[in-house]
This record gives structure tokens, sequence and C-alpha cells, in this order.
């Protein structure tokens, strides 16, 4: 199959299955894997930060990075296409009893400084009581700037806010701007980073903050039933991840342009090539398409794809220029018939 519907279908490499089976193990609950101790030690001395957390998803780091921050009655500010607000279940609310208020996102994906801003209540019983600003980068493919970053980094300090990344594809968001990864953490108290998506691992993600934050999410980890066992097997794909497969992504982006000026000679597509920053091509379909109709059709041809009438189209390491070239070819046979 050629999979276009996310970069979290990535199959683990050769290297990756090797490692896994050759990991040295513990159990990570008593704190004795070497292998994820090694990883959780890697990624903070490589991203700036004082301790690091090995979790099994990004849902999970981020929740445990909000509950970290925030007490109950608390508030984190986020963009309402916030993937910790409106696609991971409501987690914050229930499980950690803090509101989220949800702000507009801008074109690119920013929210304007005057809102945070504006939307940071004041000590008053009765208001909740603003404690975080989480962004996300990137977020919808775009990439946040690092001017923008670092303004809002200021306005939070100046407002006595925490500041959380949710940085599920910020090696996309480095790799985009030809910088480090640390030069995007840099602005940040805590940042998730997840590992099963372009970056290939089969599973996890690490959280970064410092030695408060990451005490406290290890506890809420536990609570949450997230403490692994002899996690150091899957920890050590996830360290080949970070070690191996970030700047491999500048591929990725290449071929969702491709794919991006393919789809734009398609009367039935409507697409800013421009707009097209990392590996996630949107399309809107035209009205008289039926998305489910044309994702049944590209399955019968081996290419799986999310119906909608906006179409998402994610480029990965398990999608080569040759599979894009096979999807434009299946894609005219579809819409001629």
């Amino acid at each position: 199959m050629i999979d276009f519907r996310s970069d979290t279908v990535t199959q683990p490499t050769a290297a990756m299955r090797k490692a896994m089976a050759n990991a040295v193990v513990g159990d990570d609950v008593y704190g004795d894997d070497p292998t994820v101790n090694n990883l959780q030690d890697m990624a903070a001395e490589m991203y700036g930060f004082d301790a690091a957390l090995f979790v099994s998803s990004g849902t999970q780091a981020n929740l445990l990075a909000l509950m970290s921050h925030c007490e109950r009655g608390d508030e984190y500010l986020c963009g309402q296409q916030a993937h910790n607000y409106k696609f991971e279940g409501g987690g914050a609310a229930v499980l950690g009893s803090i509101q989220p208020q949800p702000l507009n996102n801008q074109q690119d994906g920013s929210i304007l400084l005057s809102d945070i801003d504006a939307a940071i209540k004041p000590d008053d019983v009765h208001f909740a009581r603003t404690r975080l600003l989480s962004l996300e980068n990137t977020i919808g493919g775009k990439v946040l700037s690092q001017e923008y970053l670092a303004q809002a980094q200021t306005l939070a300090f100046n407002r006595g806010l925490k500041i959380h990344l949710d940085g599920a594809r910020i090696a996309n968001a480095a790799v985009a701007q030809n910088l480090a990864i640390a030069d995007i953490t840099q602005y940040f108290d805590s940042v998730s980073i997840c590992l099963s998506k372009g970056l290939c691992a089969p599973i996890g993600s690490i959280l970064l903050g410092d030695e408060r934050l990451i005490g406290k999410a290890t506890r809420w980890r536990k609570m949450l039933g997230g403490g692994m066992r002899q996690a150091g097997i899957i920890a050590a794909a996830a360290k080949l991840a970070l070690t191996d497969q970030v700047e491999r992504l500048v591929e990725d982006h290449h071929h969702a342009k491709l794919l991006a000026e393919a789809l734009y000679q398609f009367d039935e597509f409507e697409i800013d090539v421009k707009s097209v920053q990392t590996n996630m091509v949107f399309a809107r379909l035209a009205s008289h398409i039926d998305p489910n109709q044309l994702s049944h059709a590209l399955l019968q041809k081996g290419i799986k794809v999310s119906p909608s009438q906006q179409l998402r189209l994610v480029t990965h390491a398990d999608i080569t220029a040759k599979d894009i070239s096979t999807f434009i070819t299946s894609l005219k046979q579809v819409l001629s018939t």
C-alpha cells in the first residue's frame, strides 16, 4: 500500500529492528532500564533541558506537561487547532481538571500575541488561573518563525506564564528552517517530541523539562497507567529516530512539493502550492467529488487516503517519488471514470 494518511504509518527501519532485538533492558518503573535512561539523558543534553521522560505517545507527553504545569482549576491558552485541545480527547479537562482557553489560529498557524495577552485572566476568584501558554510547531504542516517564538516567550515571561511546545513535528520545523532542533526548544519551559511519526520509531515520545516538572510528570505517568517495564526495547528504536532520521526529513518535504505541484494541474483540486512548507499537502476537492468514493476507488489501486473534502496528504519515509507518480497516474484514472 501507498499510504498518504499520516506520517504515523511509517515502518521501523532495519537498523531500528536490529537495535530493538539487541537492546539491553531493565525495569523502567524502577528507573533501571539502561537504554531508556540513556535515551532520556541524550535527549535532555541534545535539546538543552535538565531532564527528559520517555512516554508511550505524544498525547500522553502533552497531557503530562499540562498536568505538571497546572493544578486543578488552572487554565492553559492554546490555538483552536491545537492538537492537545482538539484531537486529544479533552484529556486536560477530563483528567487534569484544567480549563483550555482556545484562541484563533492565524493562516500561518500562529496565535496573535495581542489575543494571548488579552486572554490572560486577572487574579480574581471569578476566573480560572491562567498558568500556561501552549504552542504547536509545526501546526497543520506550517512552521512558526523563530521571531514569533521569541516574542511569545517574552510575553509569557512578562505575564508570569510557563510556555509549552507540542513539538510532535518539531524535527520537520527545524529541517524546514535549516536549524537544529535545540534552536527551537530554547524558547520553551517544556517540549514534547513525537518519535513515531516521520522519525520512524514504532512507538514513543519524549517530554523535556526541568527536574521538578519531569519529577511531577513521572508521578502522573504512573498514575495514568503509563509506566512501562522493559521499555528499552522501544527506546532503542527511539534513539535512532533522534540520531538517524532527522536530516532525512528534507526528502519528505521535497516529495510534498512534488505532490502539490502535480495536484495543482488538476481542475478537481484547489491547492496553494506556496503554503506547503513541510510534509503536508492540503487540497480541497471540487464540490461534485465525493471524498468517500474517491478514497474507495484509490484503495482499490493500493493507495490509502483519509476521505475529506479538505484532503490531507502526508509524505514520509515510506513514500518515494515513484509512489507519488503512481498516485497521480491512479488519480487521473479514477477521476476520468
